[in-house]
């Protein structure tokens, strides 16, 4: 199947799953999620959703159960509105990548906080 079909129905995935999520989940467990991103195999039968989970050690606990027991009905609804022959088995993943550009951040001000002090310190005084 064409790379760039896949890219497109991964792009439509990833669009369609973030409105129910948002829209149509009813689970009091699921709080603040991001679909990061949609990776397809090459035949269109599996394909693993990248979530981004803000909270807490327990929400984000909570959050990932709650998401993990809604995948038929993201899977049906999926079906629904994508037309395609088979609709792909889903599977989440929690992407640590938002979690990682943050931790690099903050050592980012940490570096330059102290290159300031250092650069305060040595400058000589009038």
């Amino acid at each position: 199947m064409g790379q760039l079909r896949v890219e497109k129905v991964q792009e439509l995935m990833k669009q369609e799953i973030s409105q129910i999520i948002l829209r149509e989940l009813k689970d009091p467990r699921i709080g603040f999620v991001t679909v990061t991103s949609v990776e397809c195999t090459g035949d269109l039968r599996e394909a693993k959703v990248y979530v981004s989970l803000m909270g807490n050690e327990s929400q984000v606990k909570a959050c990932w159960s709650g998401l993990n027991s809604s995948l038929g009905f993201i899977r049906r609804e999926i079906g629904k509105r994508i037309r395609l022959r088979v609709t792909p088995e889903l599977s989440f993943a929690l992407d640590k990548s938002l979690d990682y550009s943050a931790h690099i951040q903050e050592l980012l001000l940490k570096i330059k906080a102290e290159d300031e002090a250092k650069a305060k310190d040595s400058a000589p005084e009038e």
